[in-house]
């Protein structure tokens, strides 16, 4: 079995429909993919109904969240301290029930924040020389929840910058960049627990992807285990091999599950469908411990 559990639709900032994410996949050889969209569940439904005979789709979403660590750069419980630094994340959420109303209210909280942060970042460019424009940025969006890639495809169009992944700098849109404005961010131990009574199941997306800004500390993966983590995505084209060599170890240590998957996003990065994969086992445990929604056969032609 060929299993991808991160992708990405134009329900959020991939450039695939959910329809032809599905049809993509399995035209990759998958036999299961997830589609884990940026703090919606918008694309299940027209997903579901694509589906192709042979593919399995596991509902999910890619919830942002913010762990604040005390000054000292150590783990925490996520308790807000005078001086605190926040670190983002990305916790993927997977066969959750998308009708549990407290979660639900949660990503409406932090999709709501995404319309003023984005022309924030707009407003940050046009400062610094940048000649983007709000309406360029909701073009590019359509109707999926806007955010930074969005932001960074139209600078790739004013050729600011040669691709989206260059936009992602210290320079520009990295974490605490120049262009940044931060969001509303869940606590990821919320985000677990809201999880969890959702039926679902969270493991944390690219932990340490540096190239992407500030990660956490090993320290505060072990607490997010014991709050009831229940895998780490190791195989990713942001950790090189040392990276998931060390990913591997901790995950062993915590007693954690390990993820393959290609974050995929269409033609927005370089990355293929199926480029990194899931083991068989662990996606059997995912689909295990889940109560709250089951992975969906595909039945179409």
């Amino acid at each position: 079995m060929r299993i991808d559990l991160h992708t990405h639709s134009t329900a959020s900032d991939g450039t695939d429909t959910p329809a032809e994410l599905v049809r993509h996949a399995a035209a990759a050889g998958l036999d299961v993919v997830a589609l884990t969209d940026h703090d919606t569940v918008g694309g299940y439904e027209a997903a579901k109904r694509a589906l192709p005979a042979g593919l399995t789709l596991v509902t999910g979403a890619e919830l942002s969240c913010r762990l604040v660590l005390p000054p000292s750069g150590g783990g925490g419980s996520g308790a807000s301290e005078d001086g605190a630094a926040g670190v983002s994340l990305h916790m993927l959420a997977y066969l959750f029930d998308p009708a549990e109303p407290e979660l639900a209210r949660e990503r409406e909280l932090v999709r709501d924040d995404r319309v003023p942060r984005a022309r924030g970042m707009v407003d940050k460019l046009r400062e610094l020389g940048v000649p983007i424009t709000w309406e360029q940025v909701a073009r590019i969006a359509g109707d999926g929840a806007v955010g930074r890639p969005h932001v960074a495809t139209a600078m790739v169009d004013l050729g600011v910058v040669e691709s989206v992944s260059d936009a992602f700098t210290p320079q520009w849109l990295a974490n605490g960049g120049r262009a940044y404005v931060e969001k509303h961010e869940l606590d990821p131990f919320d985000a677990i627990r809201l999880v969890k009574a959702a039926g679902g199941v969270t493991v944390f997306a690219h932990p340490l992807a540096l190239k992407r800004g500030q990660c956490v500390p090993e320290s505060a993966i072990a607490e997010l285990a014991a709050a009831g983590l229940d895998g780490i995505e190791v195989d990713h084209m942001d950790h090189d091999e040392p990276t998931r060599a060390r990913l591997r170890g901790l995950a062993a240590d915590l007693g954690l599950l390990t993820t393959g998957s290609s974050d995929y996003h269409g033609s927005r990065k370089t990355c293929r469908l199926g480029e990194y994969t899931t083991d068989p086992e662990i996606y059997g445990e995912i689909a295990r411990r889940a109560t709250g929604a089951s992975p969906v056969p595909g039945t179409a032609g």
